[in-house]
């Protein structure tokens, strides 16, 4: 399988703030990563620098070709959905149609007209006279008619309800991703995308701190629930994180022996948020 992202070596700094600091990674074709960050961890850097849309230092290719040089022929095969969606107030939704399909050659005209028709977004109305949560509908609606190699969603569903959400990650899985395309999705909604990853980038501070599979989650990472009988022998096993709940205990471990954690508690595998947090304390410390 074809690598559609290389990074080596990513580094980029804002005077004294390093926002990238030689990150390494590469995201093969016909994969859905998830690059999950606290704030100010790196992310928007590291997807502008994807997108060409800003200088940095190291090796970049993306979908064979090179951000810094080939911007104009990388953008015919990626789409780009930012945290905030600007388009022009001035005009219909009919005409950003119209223009999107003269500016972008694998946009597809009725694919856009078929999300639209599952929202209440009026044809004939002007974006400024549209909703904050309208804007976004039509703008994702544009971006997934077009027919790209790699998809880069930066909060995709920032300000829209729960029920669009919900929609919009459905179709997203089931009418748009082939295993010819590739996804790269940002978002503190964790929980909303975990059924829909396939791979996990974990950011903090500028550098990669964890680059998996879901395959090898399921295989390296377990947590198990314990009483406080069990507290102390589960603690000697060495666990990344522990929290409480309800007078119990949740810990998580790393390739421990679930025959072993099972004498102790419950045992399943974690949540990508819990493993989240126990990454990212980790690293803190």
């Amino acid at each position: 399988m074809s690598s559609i992202v290389e990074a080596k070596g990513l580094s980029k700094s804002y005077r004294k703030f390093q926002a990238l600091d030689s990150v390494d990674f590469n995201i093969e074709a016909g994969r859905i990563v998830g690059l999950i960050g606290p704030n100010g961890a790196g992310k928007t850097t590291a997807l502008k620098a994807m997108l060409g849309l800003t200088s940095y230092d190291g090796e970049l290719n993306i979908c064979g070709y090179n951000p810094r040089t080939q911007r104009a022929q990388l953008m015919k095969e990626v789409c780009f959905i930012a945290d905030v969606a600007v388009l022009p107030g001035w005009m219909k939704v009919s005409e950003t149609i119209e223009f999107t399909k003269g500016v972008h050659p694998n946009f597809n005209e009725q694919r856009a007209l078929d999300m639209l028709a599952e929202t209440n977004i009026p044809i004939d109305k002007k974006v400024k006279e549209l909703s904050k949560g309208m804007i976004t509908q039509l703008h994702l609606a544009l971006v997934l008619a077009i027919d790209a190699k790699l998809l880069v969603l930066d909060e995709p569903t920032l300000g829209l309800d729960i029920l669009f959400r919900k929609s919009f990650y459905d179709r997203l899985l089931n009418d748009y991703f082939t295993e010819e395309k590739t996804i790269i999705i940002t978002t503190h909604q964790v929980d909303e995308i975990e059924y829909l990853l396939t791979d996990l980038l974990f950011i903090q501070e500028g550098k990669i701190v964890l680059d998996t599979s879901m395959e090898e989650i399921e295989a390296q990472f377990l947590e198990v629930m314990v009483g406080p009988e069990h507290l102390e022998q589960a603690m000697a096993l060495g666990p990344l994180n522990r929290r409480d709940i309800f007078g119990r205990h949740v810990l998580l471990f790393k390739n421990a022996q679930r025959e072993v954690l099972e004498t102790m508690g419950e045992v399943h595998v974690p949540k990508v948020a819990d493993l989240f947090v126990a990454t990212m304390t980790g690293a803190e410390q």
